[in-house]
């Protein structure tokens, strides 16, 4: 199908709260690093882009979430919140969980997939190191595009990179940018001498 009858991407969207209000996270959960008290949520949802994806549902509060679990020096607590979305948004034959937020303990310079990964196993990644599933959900599926009618149009990678526990290592994202940027310069330097 083409790319002008996709309506978006069905992912795990990455959110910050901010202020009482949900941000689209400016990183991925490999490189970001939540400070102890920091709340930040995942939501599965069909979404256009950035600027069109749906925020997390439910209790959003630090002190909701991780009251019950004391600070300890060497280790920070951040509280998440996993929007698992709904029914319009599931692949075929999956119902999605009930939404649940959960406190990870971990070291102080743990990333936040390292905390999403202590609570909330089987994560599942693709070979390019994007997040396609928490807690099992979905089980099969990443980041592909979907038709008007709610069905997979092709395979295409959305917004939020994400890495394993520990993440893919910071060079092999950086390569992978630094060769793209290199051979976009390539084509427009060719480009630049057909018109001198």
């Amino acid at each position: 199908m083409g790319r002008a009858q996709a309506t978006g991407y069905r992912y795990w969207s990455f959110w910050d709260r901010d202020g009482g209000h949900w941000t689209y996270a400016t990183q991925g959960p490999s490189t970001a690093q939540p400070s102890d008290g920091d709340v930040e949520g995942f939501r599965f949802a069909v979404s256009a882009d950035s600027a069109d994806a749906t925020r997390p549902r439910g209790t959003a509060a630090f002190a909701a979430i991780c009251g019950g679990t004391p600070a300890r020096p060497g280790s920070k607590r951040v509280a998440l919140v996993l929007d698992f979305g709904t029914q319009a948004d599931a692949p075929s034959g999956e119902t999605p969980p009930a939404g649940r937020t959960a406190c990870a303990r971990v070291p102080s310079d743990a990333t936040t997939a390292q905390a999403l990964a202590a609570v909330a196993k089987p994560l599942r990644y693709d070979t390019n190191a994007l997040l396609c599933a928490i807690s099992g959900y979905p089980q099969q599926g990443c980041g592909e595009q979907v038709s008007a009618g709610g069905k997979p149009a092709r395979s295409a990678a959305p917004a939020h990179g994400t890495a394993r526990d520990g993440g893919p290592s910071v060079g092999l994202l950086a390569g992978a940018a630094g060769v793209a940027v290199l051979a976009a310069a390539a084509v427009w330097q060719a480009r630049r001498r057909r018109h001198v």
